[in-house]
């Protein structure tokens, strides 16, 4: 019973160690993006990408955040700003057509940069016209991050320096990127299913790491009503910024080796 147990939740090649890093770093990580409203996806790409087989870090990555978005969208659905999140996922669907016919990878290196840059300059910038959070513009930009999320597997700064100017209230902000984010992971399994990647090989491990991110998302949405706007707002950008940084020099760093 055991050995069948451990056979389903671990896969070949992962250490019952490893499982348990993956897991709880789910939590954490679900509990940071509750709390403060990004952050959480890529700090668990890192650590996925150091467990995880190369081919299989961006598509598991993926349906683990999947599930820990619409596990905090649903919680705070009340909240969610309804025509952004449809605008969104209209142009995120075309990301994602696009995605699934390029047989080039582009190079990370460079999508690095300009996403790190747009980053920095969305989060310290002048805030953008109100018409840029709707209609055609808005679903360009979901277009472009939902196609530079199946390349560089964490395009949550880039969506959430949109979101962020589009509301002062908290949960607002969380339950309209939790949403939008939850279109771009699920439209990015569909788009490695189709492409062959075989899921069912990591089902046990994604299931363990899906609910121990729901813990860690109720757990953090709850923190959330202790903290003020203001408060949240001012950790929100300082978040970013250091996400930004990170990305600029992860992208800078093979030019200068």
């Amino acid at each position: 019973m055991i050995a069948t147990f451990v056979s389903v939740v671990i896969p070949p090649g992962l250490a019952g160690l490893d499982l348990l890093l993956l897991v709880a770093t789910s939590f954490a990580t679900a509990l940071m993006t509750a709390v403060l409203g990004v952050g959480g996806g890529v700090a668990l790409l890192a650590v996925t990408a150091s467990i995880l087989p190369p081919l299989a870090i961006i598509p598991v990555h993926g349906l683990v955040q999947a599930g820990a978005n619409t596990n905090r969208a649903v919680l705070t659905r009340r909240h969610l700003n309804r025509s952004l999140f449809t605008d969104f996922t209209l142009g995120a669907v075309v990301g994602a057509v696009i995605a699934a016919l390029i047989v080039v990878q582009l190079p990370a290196d460079v999508i690095l940069l300009a996403v790190g840059s747009f980053v920095l300059y969305l989060t310290w910038g002048p805030k953008l016209p109100h018409k840029a959070l709707r209609g055609w513009p808005l679903r360009f930009a979901a277009a472009l991050t939902t196609l530079i999320s199946m390349f560089v597997g964490a395009s949550g700064p880039l969506v959430a320096a949109f979101t962020q100017q589009l509301s002062a209230e908290r949960f607002v902000r969380v339950a309209t990127f939790s949403a939008c984010m939850s279109v771009q992971h699920g439209l990015k399994i569909a788009v490695f299913g189709g492409l062959g990647f075989a899921f069912s090989d990591w089902l046990g491990l994604i299931a363990a790491m899906i609910v121990s991110g729901f813990a860690g998302t109720w757990i953090g949405l709850h923190l959330l009503t202790k903290v003020s706007n203001e408060q949240f707002s001012r950790v929100f950008r300082w978040v970013l910024t250091l996400l930004a940084l990170r990305l600029l020099y992860t992208g800078v760093a093979p030019l200068l080796t």
